[in-house]
C-alpha cells in the first residue's frame, strides 16, 4: 500500500516498521514536552499521512510508553478519518500525564505507532436480527 506522506518538520522521521513481523510503525515527536500530573497535551510529529480510501489509521501507544514516560493516551487510541490529510493536518499525540509528577517527553521519542486497518461505512437497516437477548454488559 503507498500512502502519501508530507514532512511539516526536517527532524521528523519517516515512519518505519521496527521488525519485518510489525504490523504497527512508530510515530516520533518532534518537540520536546513537560507536562504536569493529571495535565493533557498534544506533541507534534512533524507528519501528515494521506489515510489511503478504505482504510483507518489506528494511533495506539507503544507497550513501553507508559512505563518509561508516564503518559497514557486520554481517549485509549487515536483513530485517523481518510479526510485527515490536508496540508496542516500534522498527526499530533494526546498524551495525559498519569502521575504524581511532572514528566518530560525528548524530542525524538518513540512514543506512538500507527496501524492501518480496513474500514468501511456502514448502511443501517430499520430492525436487528431476531436473537436471544445475552442479558447486557458483563452477561457472559
Amino acid at each position: 500500500m503507498d500512502v502519501p506522506l508530507l514532512r511539516l518538520h526536517p527532524s521528523a522521521p519517516e515512519p518505519a516498521y521496527a521488525t519485518p513481523g510489525s504490523v504497527g510503525f512508530d510515530l516520533s515527536t518532534v518537540e520536546a514536552a513537560a507536562i504536569e500530573p493529571g495535565e493533557i497535551v498534544l506533541v507534534g510529529t512533524g507528519l501528515v499521512l494521506a489515510t489511503p480510501p478504505g482504510w483507518a489509521l489506528l494511533v495506539c501507544l507503544r507497550s513501553s510508553t507508559p512505563k518509561r514516560f508516564g503518559v497514557l493516551q486520554p481517549h485509549g487510541i487515536g483513530v485517523i478519518d481518510q479526510d485527515y490529510q490536508g496540508a496542516e493536518d500534522e498527526l499530533r499525540l494526546q498524551l495525559l500525564n498519569f502521575t504524581r509528577a511532572a514528566v518530560h517527553i525528548p524530542s525524538g521519542s518513540r512514543i506512538a505507532q500507527g496501524v492501518f486497518v480496513r474500514a468501511e461505512q456502514a448502511a443501517w437497516t430499520a430492525h436487528v436480527p431476531d436473537g436471544e437477548s445475552r442479558g447486557g454488559f458483563g452477561s457472559t
